[in-house]
């Protein structure tokens, strides 16, 4: 990387930014308010849907936006309003649930939506409390007669890196396949939309390519974006692929691998 301070700082929440104890530390928070203070654009870019993201806005003063549900939604952490979403279409999700259902019966689905989501009833089994996620049980009529900004799949057993291969076989014509949780969970978008297609895209807006872009990541789901930005850095607790991807590592979350970058980027 040049002397120069990139114009875009790009960087994944959990995992990246958000410590194993759910939190952002100070110094994080001061670093990346350099970056807008410098003029440069910050974004933040997550599986998050918009829901997870208030704390976040808090955490970080409200700087920057957010690419959210890796990359179907725009969101406005200064707002904390959804600017803009691409949804996946209902006859997709159907055909995408009826195929995976078909070479994996176990898996358990649910639809994110930019004001909350819907799941099977056997989806959560006790991992998690639906109200407090926003989240409310259907049956598959409901499951997929609305557009969503993500299909999600899970399955108690399996690996994620060989069932994200499997379900890419399988729908990859029809929706994005990526995981990031690190458990049997695929996250599906609309087909071509990604953290790469949005960040490019809000790039663009802004008359920036590629080489002005630093970013930062540690899952499979960051993977688009990393290879697409002309800097990329991954964090010393990222995923193999993600570690053999980038251009540069950093880190671990837990010892503020981003900051420690941003602080000689923006001194």
């Amino acid at each position: 990387m040049t002397h120069l301070s990139p114009r875009v700082v790009a960087t994944d929440l959990d995992g990246t930014i958000v410590r194993s104890d759910g939190t952002i530390s100070d110094r994080t928070v001061a670093a990346l308010a350099r970056v807008e203070r410098a003029g440069a654009m910050l974004v933040m870019v997550t599986g998050r849907p918009p829901r997870w993201m208030k704390e976040i806005a808090t955490a970080v003063d409200h700087h920057g936006v957010a690419i959210c549900a890796n990359g179907a939604v725009l969101y406005d952490l200064h707002t904390e309003t959804v600017l803009q979403t691409r949804e996946i279409p209902p006859p997709v999700i159907a055909e995408a649930v009826g195929r995976l259902r078909a070479v994996a019966p176990e898996l358990r689905f649910a639809v994110e939506h930019p004001d909350g989501f819907v799941f099977e009833k056997s989806y959560l089994l006790g991992r998690w409390d639906a109200a407090a996620l926003g989240g409310r049980p259907v049956d598959f009529e409901d499951l997929v007669d609305r557009s969503g900004t993500k299909l999600l799949a899970f399955h108690p057993e399996a690996d994620p890196d060989a069932l994200s291969a499997k379900a890419m076989e399988a729908v990859g014509d029809l929706v994005t396949v990526t995981h990031s949780s690190g458990r049997g969970l695929l996250e599906m978008s609309a087909h071509g939309v990604t953290k790469a297609s949005a960040l490019a895209a809000l790039c663009t807006e802004h008359g920036l390519t590629s080489d002005a872009v630093v970013a930062f990541g540690d899952m499979p789901n960051d993977l688009p974006m990393l290879t697409w930005a002309g800097t990329s850095y991954g964090v010393a607790n990222a995923h193999p692929l993600v570690l053999a991807a980038v251009t540069h590592k950093t880190s671990r979350n837990d010892d503020e691998g981003v900051a420690e970058v941003l602080e000689r980027l923006f001194p």
